[in-house]
């Protein structure tokens, strides 16, 4: 009986390693074709690659399982949109996250925002002020946004104004492909810090000495707090709230649309008024909601610039979930 075990056990040790071979395997295929595509598009002009790259997205996105989710997500979102509708967004959504992959390799191309001539290039600003704002007050500052346009041009922006804001940032799974983004999001975007266990404390410790955040905020969080979004449960991080609160630090806005033309206008808003307790504190689950509302907001108005095949909605962990709301409440 024991043999039998021991063997059991050793051949569920040899399909694990087995399966993490093969896992590493298809990491390096995948990672290795997706860097050679991104060599080739390289050598091509910038808008020749991206309007190429979002050509072929309009073809293949529809045939994934995440289209799927994408018009189920849409039609829930929009219920008054027939399906004409929801399937014109939903390519619109491919084309959006085509050219944002192949924008990584173009983004010091793409950035020609030049202050002193704001009119002068492919971006515009809308907002500038805030950022110069910013960047004169000796406090910390959040800025937060979502995954809509490109919002990598986003730090490169307050940068121009000399503004540093540091970035979270979710490297994908595939470490190649993780190693690549993040080598180019560093040598254009500035300081990095990557999302993983014990991260709050690495951003508590950059606006205690007076520095400012960058977060997105319209990703799933497992076990997040209960909140709303297009009418709908979902879980949200109140890791911004929390540090809000901590800092009582002002909270900008900002987003990123994308244009025709490969051009972009990058917006950033008046600080938001934030929730409060009776007792003068920020409420973080009012404010993490309100960022919620702030992204619907932004969505709304340009719904084929954001990501719907995310699971947003997922409910998993919901119970802990209601007992840390009553907490933060």
């Amino acid at each position: 009986m024991a043999r039998q075990k021991q063997g059991k056990s050793l051949k569920v040790r040899l399909m694990r390693v087995a399966a993490m071979r093969l896992r590493a395997m298809n990491y390096w295929l995948t990672g290795q074709a997706m860097l050679a595509l991104l060599r080739i598009l390289r050598r091509l002009p910038a808008d020749r690659a991206l309007d190429f790259v979002a050509r072929v997205a309009r073809r293949i996105g529809p045939l994934t399982g995440r289209h799927r989710a994408a018009l189920d997500n849409l039609r829930k979102a929009f219920p008054e949109k027939d399906s004409a509708e929801i399937e014109a967004i939903a390519l619109d959504m491919w084309s959006n996250m085509a050219r944002l992959a192949a924008e990584y390799i173009f983004l010091d191309q793409l950035y020609d925002h030049d202050p002193a001539k704001p009119n002068a290039g492919r971006i515009e600003i809308v907002g500038e002020d805030h950022f110069r704002q910013m960047a004169d007050e000796n406090k910390p500052h959040i800025v937060f946004t979502g995954h809509l346009g490109n919002f990598e041009l986003l730090p490169v922006a307050a940068a121009s104004y000399g503004l540093t804001v540091t970035s979270l940032f979710r490297p994908p799974n595939n470490p190649y492909i993780a190693d690549y983004i993040h080598s180019t999001r560093r040598s254009t975007s500035g300081e990095l810090v990557a999302s993983h266990r014990g991260v709050a404390f690495a951003l508590a410790g950059i606006l205690e000495a007076g520095g400012n955040i960058g977060l997105l905020v319209d990703q799933k969080f497992r076990n997040g707090l209960l909140t709303n979004f297009f009418g709908r449960k979902c879980q949200t991080n109140p890791m911004l709230a929390i540090l809000a609160r901590r800092f009582d630090c002002d909270v900008y806005p900002v987003r990123c649309i994308r244009l025709p033309g490969n051009r972009y206008r990058l917006e950033i808003e008046e600080k938001l008024t934030l929730a409060r307790n009776k007792d003068g504190d920020v409420d973080v689950l009012a404010t993490t909601q309100l960022l919620n509302d702030v992204v619907e907001r932004w969505v709304r108005e340009d719904p084929g610039q954001w990501m719907w095949f995310h699971r947003r909605w997922d409910q998993r962990g919901q119970k802990r979930n209601r007992a840390r709301a009553g907490k933060a409440e």
